[in-house]
């Protein structure tokens, strides 16, 4: 059994920014070397997360408009009545979808979908330098 601790860094914009870091991933298993095992996410911090989806235009925007349908940016949030920072609404997004994914990993590759892709999602309301945990469990 191998196990492998890495760290990916990202820049984003404000509100809500979702990026595609399946290639990043996918280096890092291929780095690894392992045939067959898993690959656990984490993002650090409350106002982040990660998912799949198929990252495509048309449906990060479907995907954007269901989460300002499900925690709307412009409604009352006791957050921001505590902390004045405006972001209440990034930490109830973030808290839906999640800190963390595991994709397993087959013959050395990402299990994932023809149409998968892993994205990290910042809904923070101001730029922020994100880091996600990657942890490469497996056989070689």
């Amino acid at each position: 059994m191998k196990l492998i601790l890495e760290t990916l860094t990202y820049k984003t914009t404000e509100e809500t920014d979702i990026l595609d870091i399946t290639h990043d991933v996918s280096r890092c298993v291929r780095g690894a070397g392992i045939a067959h095992g898993f690959v656990n996410l984490f993002i650090p911090g409350s106002t982040g997360s990660l998912t799949t989806i198929e990252f495509e235009s048309g449906v990060i925007n479907d995907l954007k408009d269901a989460i300002e349908r499900m925690a709307p940016k412009n409604i009352p949030y006791a957050h921001d009545l505590r902390w004045g920072d405006g972001n209440g609404y990034s930490h109830v997004r973030a808290a839906l979808l999640g800190p963390s994914l595991q994709v397993p990993i087959i013959a050395g590759n990402l299990a994932l979908g023809t149409w998968q892709q892993i994205v990290l999602c910042d809904f923070d309301n101001r730029p922020r330098q994100r880091r996600v945990l990657v942890q490469l469990v497996g056989e070689v």
